[in-house]
Formats: C-alpha cells, sequence, structure tokens
C-alpha cells in the first residue's frame, strides 16, 4: 500500500502496537507524527530510527483524555504538515481489578484515556478532514469490548464504548467521506503482556484456533488496509485481529 502524500496522526504511537503501526505506514510513505504522553524517550528513539531509514516523523506530547490537549495536537499536525488524512486512535491504558475491589478512581482514568480521548481527538481532526471532505479514521478498541473480562470492567467498558462510539461516527459523517472503523486486537505479543503468568498466557493460548498469539505487525497490517483506498468503502465495521478468539 502506498501512503506519499497522506499524512496520518497515531496516538500512543511509541510502543507497542502503536510503534508497529507507525513504522508501517512510515514505510509505506506516509508522514506520521507520534503522538505520546509518558513515553517520550520511545518517541525520540523511534523518531531517530525512522531517520535513519530516510522516513518522515516527528512527535507532540499530549494527554489525549484532555479536550484542549487533543485540540493542540491536531493543530501541530496541520501547521506542521497541512492536513490531515489519518486518524489512528491507539492511546489506552488498563487498571486491572476484580470489580467490587476496583477504585472509582481507576474506572474513571480508564474511561477518560480510552474512550473519551478518542471521542477527543476524532472531535478536533473531524473538522479538518469535513473540509477536506476526506478522512480515515481507525480507533483500536479489542476483543474484550465484545466479549468482556474478569477483572477488567472498566477496560471492557471503555473498549465497547469505542465500538459504539466508532459506529455513530461513521454514521455522522460518511457523506461527508470520512470512514471510521475498530480494530480490535486479542492476545498481542507486547510489553504489557509479556509481564502477565504464564498459567494466564496458556490459557489464553488455549482459545485461540490458530495456535499463537498475534504480534504487533499483525494488528498494524489490519490499520494499514483499513486507511488505504482499499478500504474505501469500508465503514463503521469491527474487525477482529485475534487469531479466531472470538467468532460471532
Amino acid at each position: 500500500m502506498d501512503f506519499r502524500d497522506k499524512v496520518a496522526l497515531v496516538t500512543g504511537g511509541a510502543v507497542g502496537i502503536g510503534k508497529a503501526i507507525t513504522s508501517e505506514f512510515a514505510r509505506s510513505g506516509a508522514k506520521v507524527l507520534i503522538n505520546y504522553h509518558h513515553s517520550e524517550t520511545a518517541a525520540k528513539t523511534l523518531c531517530e530510527e525512522l531517520a535513519l531509514e530516510g522516513l518522515e516523523s516527528s512527535m507532540f506530547r499530549a494527554d489525549v483524555s484532555k479536550l484542549q490537549e487533543a485540540n493542540e495536537l491536531v493543530k501541530a499536525v496541520i501547521e506542521r504538515y497541512g492536513k490531515l488524512d489519518i486518524l489512528i486512535n491507539n492511546s489506552g491504558i488498563t487498571r486491572d481489578q476484580l470489580m467490587l475491589r476496583m477504585s472509582e478512581e481507576d474506572f474513571d482514568k480508564v474511561i477518560d484515556v480510552n474512550l473519551k480521548g478518542t471521542w477527543n481527538l476524532i472531535k478536533s481532526a473531524v473538522p479538518f478532514m469535513a473540509k477536506a471532505r476526506t478522512g480515515k479514521i481507525i480507533n483500536i478498541t479489542s476483543v474484550t469490548g465484545i466479549v468482556g473480562n474478569a477483572g477488567q470492567s472498566n477496560y471492557a467498558a471503555s473498549k465497547a464504548g469505542i465500538i459504539g462510539l466508532t459506529k455513530s461516527v461513521a454514521r455522522e459523517f460518511a457523506k461527508r467521506n470520512i470512514t471510521c472503523n475498530a480494530v480490535a486486537p486479542g492476545f498481542i505479543e507486547t510489553n504489557m503482556t509479556e509481564t502477565l503468568p504464564d498459567k494466564i498466557k496458556e490459557y489464553y493460548l488455549s482459545q485461540i484456533p490458530l495456535g499463537r498469539f498475534g504480534k504487533t505487525r499483525d494488528v498494524a497490517s489490519m490499520v494499514l488496509f483499513l486507511a488505504s483506498e482499499q478500504a474505501d468503502y469500508i465503514t463503521g465495521q469491527v474487525m477482529k485481529v485475534d487469531g479466531g478468539m472470538v467468532m460471532n
């Protein structure tokens, strides 16, 4: 896929799945702005690595849970590159705990970053896309938002909310030639999942028909497809990348 002359913004784009998405867009010719909040060192390192390959990227710190900072982030993209073609809402956190032990603060924080952060970026970016009468929005949700998970009521609620948000945005802005889709990863090998106990990993592996955990590039490939011209007639969909873990 060729993304030359395209500008992409990837929130949480310095580590894990976000890093893979950023890298694949850059290697496909896009100019990429990496949003980070706490991962400044990782963002700098990634920009340097891409620069060594002759690829263009930049970085901007913003807390996506705050609408003003989301506005500033989108403004930075427009000021630097003159437009915004592709928005990838990837920022996300977990604060896992059984519901009766979960604090209100941990529930609110996950909702604020994962769900409201996605809403904030869409609200900030859509006016520019609508004016250009084109745009691709891809929101990273999770299979947990489809089937739920014990100990993740906050995370599951935030990811289920992203699915509803995706479908509403798809309907609302289709006439402006803006598509909005969601990607729902299953168990993907990242630094976050690497720390899980072996028993939990073995359980999840037993639930995956393809018999392996996903790679970050598996998710990135789906994101790039949805951002490409090949997906111009796809909107309001949730694309699972989970090795067959959830079938419906």
